[in-house]
Protein backbone atom coordinates (compact mmCIF):
# COMPACT_ATOMS: atom_id res chain seq x y z
CA UNK A 1 0.00 0.00 0.00
CA UNK A 2 1.28 3.18 -0.82
CA UNK A 3 1.07 5.03 2.36
CA UNK A 4 1.80 8.89 2.19
CA UNK A 5 1.63 11.35 5.63
CA UNK A 6 0.40 14.58 7.02
CA UNK A 7 3.13 16.65 5.89
CA UNK A 8 2.88 20.29 6.88
CA UNK A 9 0.98 21.15 3.38
CA UNK A 10 -2.30 23.30 2.81
CA UNK A 11 -4.46 24.49 -0.06
CA UNK A 12 -2.00 27.72 -0.40
CA UNK A 13 0.57 26.40 -3.63
CA UNK A 14 3.45 28.73 -1.42
CA UNK A 15 3.11 26.36 1.56
CA UNK A 16 6.14 24.40 1.96
CA UNK A 17 7.68 21.69 4.39
CA UNK A 18 10.14 23.12 6.46
CA UNK A 19 12.89 20.87 7.22
CA UNK A 20 16.21 20.49 8.33
CA UNK A 21 18.78 18.10 6.80
CA UNK A 22 21.31 16.53 8.86
CA UNK A 23 23.59 15.08 6.69
CA UNK A 24 27.73 13.55 6.49
CA UNK A 25 28.63 14.85 2.56
CA UNK A 26 29.04 12.22 0.81
CA UNK A 27 28.38 11.85 -2.49
CA UNK A 28 25.13 10.89 -2.33
CA UNK A 29 24.35 13.61 -0.06
CA UNK A 30 25.53 15.85 -2.28
CA UNK A 31 22.84 14.78 -4.68
CA UNK A 32 20.05 14.77 -1.56
CA UNK A 33 20.96 18.41 -0.95
CA UNK A 34 20.46 19.51 -4.11
CA UNK A 35 17.20 18.48 -4.33
CA UNK A 36 16.30 20.50 -0.64
CA UNK A 37 18.10 23.51 -2.07
CA UNK A 38 16.29 23.64 -5.56
CA UNK A 39 12.92 22.17 -4.52
CA UNK A 40 9.71 24.09 -4.45
CA UNK A 41 7.92 22.16 -2.18
CA UNK A 42 10.54 22.55 0.47
CA UNK A 43 11.50 24.98 3.02
CA UNK A 44 15.16 24.45 3.63
CA UNK A 45 16.11 25.86 7.12
CA UNK A 46 19.34 24.86 8.30
CA UNK A 47 21.95 22.07 7.50
CA UNK A 48 23.59 20.35 10.32
CA UNK A 49 26.67 17.72 9.64
CA UNK A 50 28.17 15.06 11.43
CA UNK A 51 31.45 13.18 10.77
CA UNK A 52 30.60 9.98 8.96
CA UNK A 53 31.58 9.47 5.11
CA UNK A 54 34.51 11.73 5.85
CA UNK A 55 35.86 13.38 9.32
CA UNK A 56 33.49 16.38 10.54
CA UNK A 57 35.71 19.29 9.25
CA UNK A 58 35.08 17.63 5.98
CA UNK A 59 31.21 17.01 5.73
CA UNK A 60 31.21 20.83 6.76
CA UNK A 61 33.01 22.18 4.49
CA UNK A 62 31.88 20.16 1.69
CA UNK A 63 28.58 21.18 2.49
CA UNK A 64 29.60 24.95 2.41
CA UNK A 65 30.73 24.45 -0.98
CA UNK A 66 27.60 22.73 -2.16
CA UNK A 67 25.53 25.93 -0.55
CA UNK A 68 27.36 27.72 -2.48
CA UNK A 69 27.38 25.80 -5.89
CA UNK A 70 23.27 25.98 -5.12
CA UNK A 71 23.55 29.73 -4.69
CA UNK A 72 21.78 29.31 -1.45
CA UNK A 73 23.78 31.23 1.21
CA UNK A 74 20.72 32.37 3.04
CA UNK A 75 20.56 28.66 4.79
CA UNK A 76 22.61 28.44 7.43
CA UNK A 77 25.20 25.52 8.11
CA UNK A 78 25.81 23.74 11.13
CA UNK A 79 28.97 22.22 12.49
CA UNK A 80 27.51 19.10 14.66
CA UNK A 81 28.78 16.00 16.71
CA UNK A 82 32.93 14.81 15.39
CA UNK A 83 32.78 11.32 16.41
CA UNK A 84 29.70 9.13 17.49
CA UNK A 85 28.76 8.55 20.65
CA UNK A 86 30.62 5.34 21.87
CA UNK A 87 32.48 3.92 18.82
CA UNK A 88 35.25 5.09 17.48
CA UNK A 89 34.86 7.42 13.71
CA UNK A 90 34.67 5.55 10.55
CA UNK A 91 34.84 6.92 6.99
CA UNK A 92 33.56 5.84 3.91
CA UNK A 93 36.49 7.15 1.72
CA UNK A 94 36.52 4.29 -0.80
CA UNK A 95 33.13 5.66 -1.69
CA UNK A 96 33.31 9.11 -1.41
CA UNK A 97 36.53 9.46 -2.34
CA UNK A 98 39.36 11.52 -0.21
CA UNK A 99 37.79 14.56 0.61
CA UNK A 100 34.10 13.18 0.72
CA UNK A 101 32.92 14.87 -2.94
CA UNK A 102 34.64 12.28 -5.60
CA UNK A 103 36.17 14.26 -8.26
CA UNK A 104 35.56 17.29 -7.26
CA UNK A 105 38.63 19.58 -5.96
CA UNK A 106 37.27 21.89 -2.41
CA UNK A 107 37.80 25.35 -3.16
CA UNK A 108 37.02 28.15 -0.67
CA UNK A 109 33.41 29.15 0.04
CA UNK A 110 32.44 33.51 0.62
CA UNK A 111 30.66 32.41 3.64
CA UNK A 112 31.61 30.28 6.49
CA UNK A 113 30.12 28.03 8.65
CA UNK A 114 27.21 29.39 11.15
CA UNK A 115 27.46 29.55 15.18
CA UNK A 116 26.37 27.07 17.47
CA UNK A 117 26.31 23.68 17.52
CA UNK A 118 24.08 21.73 14.79
CA UNK A 119 22.02 19.89 17.99
CA UNK A 120 21.51 23.76 19.03
CA UNK A 121 20.14 24.44 15.37
CA UNK A 122 17.87 21.63 15.32
CA UNK A 123 16.59 22.42 18.80
CA UNK A 124 16.18 25.75 18.16
CA UNK A 125 14.62 25.63 14.81
CA UNK A 126 11.75 23.03 15.95
CA UNK A 127 10.99 24.69 19.14
CA UNK A 128 10.27 27.99 17.19
CA UNK A 129 7.24 26.47 15.57
CA UNK A 130 4.48 24.70 16.33
CA UNK A 131 4.90 21.13 17.15
CA UNK A 132 4.47 18.80 13.66
CA UNK A 133 5.61 21.18 11.14
CA UNK A 134 9.30 20.94 10.89
CA UNK A 135 11.20 17.73 9.09
CA UNK A 136 14.42 16.25 9.75
CA UNK A 137 15.80 13.94 7.14
CA UNK A 138 18.73 12.45 8.84
CA UNK A 139 21.39 11.42 5.75
CA UNK A 140 24.58 10.29 7.78
CA UNK A 141 24.98 8.75 11.47
CA UNK A 142 22.32 9.54 13.73
CA UNK A 143 24.72 11.01 16.33
CA UNK A 144 23.11 14.66 16.17
CA UNK A 145 19.29 13.69 16.47
CA UNK A 146 20.44 10.96 19.60
CA UNK A 147 22.34 13.98 21.36
CA UNK A 148 19.16 16.11 20.82
CA UNK A 149 17.01 13.77 22.46
CA UNK A 150 19.25 13.38 25.19
CA UNK A 151 18.77 17.22 26.07
CA UNK A 152 15.26 17.78 25.38
CA UNK A 153 13.22 14.38 25.82
CA UNK A 154 10.19 16.29 24.14
CA UNK A 155 11.86 16.64 20.79
CA UNK A 156 10.37 13.52 20.42
CA UNK A 157 7.09 15.00 20.85
CA UNK A 158 7.71 18.58 18.81
CA UNK A 159 9.86 17.03 15.76
CA UNK A 160 8.47 15.63 12.78
CA UNK A 161 8.18 13.66 9.99
CA UNK A 162 11.86 11.98 10.64
CA UNK A 163 12.89 10.71 7.67
CA UNK A 164 16.61 8.69 7.56
CA UNK A 165 18.64 6.95 5.32
CA UNK A 166 19.68 4.01 7.04
CA UNK A 167 19.10 0.51 7.51
CA UNK A 168 18.78 -2.97 5.62
CA UNK A 169 16.63 -5.86 5.16
CA UNK A 170 15.72 -8.19 2.48
CA UNK A 171 18.96 -6.68 0.30
CA UNK A 172 21.53 -7.15 3.08
CA UNK A 173 23.75 -4.93 4.44
CA UNK A 174 26.70 -2.63 2.83
CA UNK A 175 29.44 -2.42 5.66
CA UNK A 176 28.72 -6.08 7.02
CA UNK A 177 26.18 -8.92 5.81
CA UNK A 178 23.29 -8.00 7.54
CA UNK A 179 24.22 -3.86 8.16
CA UNK A 180 23.93 -0.65 6.66
CA UNK A 181 26.98 1.72 7.04
CA UNK A 182 24.89 4.39 8.69
CA UNK A 183 23.52 2.48 11.17
CA UNK A 184 26.59 0.54 11.53
CA UNK A 185 29.08 3.81 12.30
CA UNK A 186 26.77 5.03 15.29
CA UNK A 187 24.60 2.06 16.08
CA UNK A 188 24.12 3.49 19.75
CA UNK A 189 22.52 6.85 18.58
CA UNK A 190 20.59 4.45 16.09
CA UNK A 191 19.03 2.11 18.75
CA UNK A 192 18.62 5.74 20.76
CA UNK A 193 16.59 7.55 17.97
CA UNK A 194 14.22 4.49 17.32
CA UNK A 195 13.38 3.63 21.21
CA UNK A 196 12.61 7.74 21.83
CA UNK A 197 8.80 7.47 20.05
CA UNK A 198 10.13 9.74 17.03
CA UNK A 199 7.47 9.48 14.36
CA UNK A 200 10.23 7.76 12.11
CA UNK A 201 9.92 6.72 8.21
CA UNK A 202 13.06 4.68 7.73
CA UNK A 203 14.91 4.01 4.07
CA UNK A 204 16.80 1.14 3.96
CA UNK A 205 18.86 -0.56 1.15
CA UNK A 206 15.43 -2.38 0.18
CA UNK A 207 14.56 0.75 -1.22
CA UNK A 208 17.46 3.06 -2.14
CA UNK A 209 18.92 0.02 -4.32
CA UNK A 210 15.83 0.25 -6.46
CA UNK A 211 16.41 4.44 -7.07
CA UNK A 212 19.92 4.11 -9.07
CA UNK A 213 21.90 6.51 -11.54
CA UNK A 214 21.69 4.73 -14.42
CA UNK A 215 23.72 5.86 -17.74
CA UNK A 216 20.43 7.43 -19.04
CA UNK A 217 19.56 9.44 -15.67
CA UNK A 218 22.90 10.97 -15.08
CA UNK A 219 23.26 12.08 -18.82
CA UNK A 220 19.78 13.78 -18.63
CA UNK A 221 20.88 15.46 -15.23
CA UNK A 222 24.04 16.85 -16.72
CA UNK A 223 22.15 18.22 -20.06
CA UNK A 224 20.15 20.29 -17.56
CA UNK A 225 23.49 22.38 -17.98
CA UNK A 226 22.86 23.92 -14.40
CA UNK A 227 25.63 24.47 -11.41
CA UNK A 228 23.43 22.09 -9.19
CA UNK A 229 22.70 19.65 -11.69
CA UNK A 230 26.20 19.19 -12.88
CA UNK A 231 27.55 19.32 -9.60
CA UNK A 232 25.09 16.31 -9.05
CA UNK A 233 25.77 14.27 -12.22
CA UNK A 234 29.47 14.52 -11.06
CA UNK A 235 28.53 12.70 -8.11
CA UNK A 236 26.58 10.45 -10.05
CA UNK A 237 29.03 9.58 -12.25
CA UNK A 238 31.91 8.85 -9.19
CA UNK A 239 29.58 6.59 -7.81
CA UNK A 240 29.20 4.67 -11.04
CA UNK A 241 33.20 4.60 -11.22
CA UNK A 242 32.57 3.11 -7.95
CA UNK A 243 29.99 0.90 -8.36
CA UNK A 244 32.00 -0.93 -11.73
CA UNK A 245 35.22 -1.21 -9.77
CA UNK A 246 33.85 -2.68 -6.12
CA UNK A 247 30.55 -3.52 -7.23
CA UNK A 248 30.70 -4.90 -10.20
CA UNK A 249 27.48 -3.09 -11.67
CA UNK A 250 26.88 0.17 -13.88
CA UNK A 251 24.00 1.94 -11.59
CA UNK A 252 24.71 2.87 -8.06
CA UNK A 253 21.99 3.67 -5.87
CA UNK A 254 21.77 6.91 -4.78
CA UNK A 255 20.63 6.58 -0.99
CA UNK A 256 19.97 10.10 0.39
CA UNK A 257 17.95 11.20 -2.53
CA UNK A 258 15.16 8.70 -1.22
CA UNK A 259 14.09 10.38 2.11
CA UNK A 260 14.63 14.16 0.80
CA UNK A 261 12.40 12.85 -2.48
CA UNK A 262 9.73 11.43 0.15
CA UNK A 263 9.44 14.71 1.89
CA UNK A 264 9.05 16.54 -1.15
CA UNK A 265 6.58 13.51 -2.81
CA UNK A 266 5.42 11.00 -0.20
CA UNK A 267 3.65 9.09 -3.11
CA UNK A 268 6.30 8.15 -4.57
CA UNK A 269 7.11 5.66 -1.96
CA UNK A 270 5.51 2.34 -0.44
CA UNK A 271 5.77 2.54 2.89
CA UNK A 272 5.10 -0.54 5.86
CA UNK A 273 4.40 0.08 9.57
CA UNK A 274 6.62 -1.93 11.75
CA UNK A 275 8.91 -1.72 14.73
CA UNK A 276 12.87 -1.05 14.49
CA UNK A 277 15.41 -2.50 16.74
CA UNK A 278 18.90 -2.12 16.26
CA UNK A 279 21.98 -4.62 17.40
CA UNK A 280 24.33 -2.77 19.62
CA UNK A 281 25.89 -5.70 21.86
CA UNK A 282 27.63 -8.25 19.14
CA UNK A 283 30.36 -7.15 16.77
CA UNK A 284 29.09 -9.60 14.25
CA UNK A 285 25.44 -8.20 13.71
CA UNK A 286 27.04 -4.70 14.82
CA UNK A 287 24.25 -2.00 13.57
CA UNK A 288 21.87 -4.26 12.16
CA UNK A 289 18.15 -3.40 11.58
CA UNK A 290 15.55 -6.17 12.98
CA UNK A 291 12.86 -4.66 10.90
CA UNK A 292 9.14 -6.80 12.55
CA UNK A 293 6.16 -6.08 10.27
CA UNK A 294 3.99 -8.72 12.74
CA UNK A 295 2.15 -6.93 15.42
CA UNK A 296 0.99 -9.81 17.18
CA UNK A 297 4.87 -10.33 17.85
CA UNK A 298 6.60 -6.94 18.43
CA UNK A 299 3.24 -5.22 19.54
CA UNK A 300 2.42 -1.82 18.63
CA UNK A 301 4.37 -0.94 14.98
CA UNK A 302 5.74 2.88 15.87
CA UNK A 303 7.97 3.47 12.64
CA UNK A 304 7.89 3.18 9.22
CA UNK A 305 10.05 1.21 6.63
CA UNK A 306 10.49 1.96 2.76
CA UNK A 307 9.24 -1.09 0.61
CA UNK A 308 9.81 0.36 -2.35
CA UNK A 309 10.23 3.55 -4.63
CA UNK A 310 8.92 4.99 -8.07
CA UNK A 311 12.58 5.32 -9.32
CA UNK A 312 11.43 7.53 -12.58
CA UNK A 313 9.20 9.77 -10.43
CA UNK A 314 12.38 10.41 -8.06
CA UNK A 315 14.56 11.66 -10.69
CA UNK A 316 11.28 13.65 -12.73
CA UNK A 317 11.43 15.53 -9.21
CA UNK A 318 14.99 16.30 -9.24
CA UNK A 319 15.37 17.32 -13.07
CA UNK A 320 12.85 19.80 -11.72
CA UNK A 321 14.50 20.87 -8.90
CA UNK A 322 18.03 21.51 -10.17
CA UNK A 323 16.94 22.41 -13.65
CA UNK A 324 17.10 25.84 -15.46
CA UNK A 325 13.47 26.71 -14.66
CA UNK A 326 13.23 25.78 -10.95
CA UNK A 327 11.48 27.86 -8.75
CA UNK A 328 12.01 28.50 -5.36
Amino acid sequence: MREGVRLNRSADAVSRQALIIDCDPGVDDAVALMLAFGSSDLDLLAVTTVGGNAPLKKTTRNALMLRQIAGREDVPVHAGAERPLRRKPAGAGAFHGEEGLGFITPFPTTRLVADGHGVDAILNAVAAREPGTVALAVLGPMTNLALALRREPMLARRLGPVAIMGGARSEGGNITASAEFNVWADPEAADEVMRSGLPVTLFGLDATHQVRATEARIAAVAGLQTPMAETAAAMMRFSQTVEREIVGGDAPPVHDLCPVAWLARPDLFDLAPCRIQIETGSELTRGHTAVEFREGVAGALPHRWATSADADGVFELFTAAVGPGRTI
